[in-house]
């Protein structure tokens, strides 16, 4: 039978926000062990640095401009070839309990079963088909990234710990229903399953509980005092997306503390996950085990927070296989990969035919190791019509068309991300090459 798939996801989770990565004081010992028994991607990207067009990438294994999904509040056509629909199709039960970021009237999306309560039609869904949106109301909307951290702390929050707990009670349901179902009788274990477990957090608005709240608030470290970078797009000051000077180091705190402990609490939850399935039966050295989250959070880091940045914090995220059945874990892999890779991973990893038209590539051949890979050291990474981050090697090139100048990075050398190295004569050749990549895109 082919392999069992568990899909954990997170949303907004940095990439350094885990003990794995070697962050001293988050307690994530799940994700760690995962990390431990597993492969970590210490470069993966996201494909794109907001919630829905990363999700939609990563369900069709394309990038914005191949799948048409650029910006906040756009979905998939209805019938898209998802991975999901996709596994579906071949025999597999697909089930997602919890976020899946869908606006359109296709809910499912390829998936068999959706357990949670976040499934709805957006007012203001844009698509093709829909030729005249519903404009929301005034007021409506999101509040101020100010706003966010001020009301940090101790509490409730119902975008987050709601909507999570509803897919976490859910899926612990299901997975005593399909591998029991001690009532009737009747278990599905005789199908493969690709179950996905996808969180809210650590995602705005940031609470947590009181006793997390107050093991963070004294440990975690805090951007504060950041210098803005000296770029229209990546400086802006944009409430949405960045501090305010009336907020202090105290009010950054509590935000960082209250984050961190939703972190946690994530990894607590998926620690119930993996004992409810040992518990009828199942063992996980035998299923296929991936975790990611769709994007970051710069956290106050260069004076900025949430995302749409192409900032490390922002735009790299974190990435775990785990399949000991499959490959040896215990290693860390230094390429540059993307999320919009999994389509095809899954499909090799599963032994179904891969769709043609992805911008998907397998990560097996990283996942198995050898001395003489051949990869293209390469990742994309599209906001809007015209933010472009092409990463290769350690360089990490943007344009912003008419909405700012170009910046290239050199993570070697700056792994902070401090200095615009696109007027050093130095970069002059790599420069002009990354330009060629670029315009063959056909972004623009």
């Amino acid at each position: 039978m082919r392999p069992n798939i568990l899909f954990l996801m997170n949303d907004e989770h940095r990439f350094d926000v885990l003990g794995c990565a070697g962050n001293q004081v988050v307690r994530t010992p799940f994700l760690d062990q995962l990390a431990e028994t597993g492969l970590v991607f210490d470069n993966a990207y996201t494909p794109s640095p907001i919630c829905i067009p990363s999700r939609q990438c990563l369900a069709m294994g394309q990038y914005p401009h191949t799948c048409n999904v650029r910006r906040y509040g756009e979905d998939l056509p209805p019938f898209s070839n998802t991975f999901a629909d996709h596994f579906s199709r071949n025999g597999y039960l697909t089930v997602c309990a919890g976020k899946l970021h869908h606006m359109g009237r296709d809910q499912m999306q390829g998936w068999l079963r959706r357990i949670g309560d976040n499934t709805h039609v957006s007012p203001n869904f844009i698509d093709d088909y829909r030729a005249d949106p519903v404009k929301p109301l005034p007021g409506c909307g999101k509040w101020s990234q100010r706003k966010e951290i001020l009301r940090a702390g101790i509490g409730h929050g119902p975008n987050t710990h709601d909507t999570d707990a509803y897919a976490l009670e859910g899926a612990l349901r299901f997975i005593e229903q399909h591998f029991c179902d001690s009532y009737y009788d009747r278990p599905g274990a005789h199908q493969p399953l690709m179950l996905k477990v996808s969180f809210n957090r650590p995602h705005y608005a940031f609470l947590t509980s009181e006793e997390r709240f107050a093991y963070y608030l004294n440990r975690v470290p805090v951007y504060a005092d950041e210098p803005r970078f000296d770029h229209p797009v990546l400086g802006a000051e944009d409430l949405h997306v960045s501090t305010d000077s009336s907020l202090t180091e105290r009010d950054l705190r509590r935000a960082t503390a209250a984050y961190y402990g939703m972190v946690e609490e994530t990894d607590a939850d998926f620690a119930r996950l993996g004992r409810a399935l040992e518990a009828v039966g199942q063992n996980l050295d035998e299923w296929i085990v991936v975790f990611t989250a769709d994007h970051g959070d710069m956290l106050g880091e260069h004076a900025a927070w949430e995302k749409q940045k192409f900032f490390e914090g922002s735009v790299r995220v974190p990435l775990m296989i785990r399949w000991p059945k499959g490959f040896a874990g215990g290693r860390r892999i230094p390429q540059n990969v993307s999320l919009c890779d999994l389509y095809a991973t899954f499909c090799d990893l599963a032994a179904l035919e891969c769709p043609e038209g992805l911008d998907s590539r397998s990560l097996r051949p990283l996942l198995e190791g050898g001395n003489d890979l051949r990869w293209d050291n390469e990742c994309l990474s599209h906001f809007g019509n015209g933010h472009l981050m092409i990463k290769r090697d350690e360089l990490k090139y943007q344009c912003y068309g008419d909405d700012g100048p170009e910046v290239l990075f050199d993570l070697a050398r700056d792994p902070l991300e401090r200095i615009n190295f696109v007027d050093d004569v130095r970069y002059a050749s790599d420069l002009e090459k990354l330009r060629r990549r670029r315009d063959s895109l056909g972004y623009y």
